[in-house]
């Protein structure tokens, strides 16, 4: 029997892919997009199988509908792809409460609203799986990314609380943290031009955006692949917390938790001094000049 999915920010990039590749196999999918207009050659192609739904994820009420949609074109729904999502390179000082909050409001309630609007129909049919696609970025910290990767860490985190919650219903959820993708990510997020970089965040965030800039179009993760691996999670009953994917994320990700590990570990002392009766003497010693 086909699936029924929901794939949010399907009109370009890793949605675009996902969505091709679920068409391809058959599936049903109710695709959200700013604009539906670019979705139509996969209209025409598909028909019936796809059914285009004009969203902000950011609109509880509006995601809601995207829910009732799905239930009253395909019967039900059985996999959601969180996906819609940005980031733009700015200092955290030069980023205005606004534009922090707006991608704030993308990246992570995104996920919320939508998550909230299919739990119900997923709940009575104890079956479902739940895909968010986060980023390495949830799990590392780069100079330049404050609003965008602080989104996708609580991301991780509400992935695992409700993770935990769902378990016994049937609902799987996996946070899906993929490195850099031939998409047109990184030239959306390096638009702000480099001059703008304060002289005083030139050798942190200046530096990285030059990276990104150098890195567009060179990425090592392939979104037709990853869309793959995405429609095989859907087929499986155990699926992982979290799934970080392309070597560049592995490479990124390793070594931010070798330093984790390596602070844990020189900071221990301190961790245990805390506690009541702990041997709080030498450790907190240490702290004082």
């Amino acid at each position: 029997m086909p699936k029924t999915w929901i794939i949010t920010g399907s009109a370009r990039g890793l949605g675009r892919a996902v969505l091709t590749a679920v068409l391809e196999s058959g599936d049903n999918v109710l695709a959200t997009a700013r604009d539906v207009a670019q979705l139509a050659d996969l209209k025409a192609l598909y028909g019936d199988r796809l059914e285009p739904f004009a969203l902000d994820v950011t609109d509880e009420a509006r995601t809601a509908e995207a829910a009732k949609a799905a239930i009253a074109v395909f019967g039900r729904i059985d996999v959601l792809v969180n996906n819609a999502g940005y980031g733009h390179f700015e200092a955290f000082e030069q980023k205005s409460s606004t534009d922090f909050r707006a991608e704030v409001e993308t990246n992570l309630f995104g996920v919320v609203n939508m998550t909230r609007a299919v739990l119900p129909f997923m709940r009575e049919n104890r079956a479902g799986h739940i895909l968010n696609v986060s980023s390495v970025g949830g799990r590392v910290g780069t100079p330049g990314l404050a609003a965008y990767q602080a989104a996708k860490w609580a991301v991780g985190g509400f992935t695992e609380v409700l993770r935990g919650e769902v378990a016994p219903l049937g609902i799987r959820i996996v946070s899906l943290e993929p490195g850099g993708m031939r998409t047109d990510w990184a030239e959306t997020a390096g638009h702000a031009a480099a001059d703008a970089v304060l002289p005083d965040y030139a050798e942190t965030v200046g530096a990285t955006l030059a990276r990104i800039r150098a890195y567009a179009g060179n990425e090592v993760g392939d979104p037709a692949r990853t869309a793959q691996v995405i429609l095989a999670l859907s087929r499986r009953e155990e699926v992982p917390a979290h799934l970080v994917l392309g070597t560049d994320a592995l490479a990124s990700f390793d070594a931010a938790d070798s330093l984790r590990r390596q602070d844990h570990a020189r900071w221990l002392p301190v961790s245990r001094a805390t506690v009541f009766g702990g041997p709080e003497g030498e450790a907190l010693a240490a702290l004082l000049p």
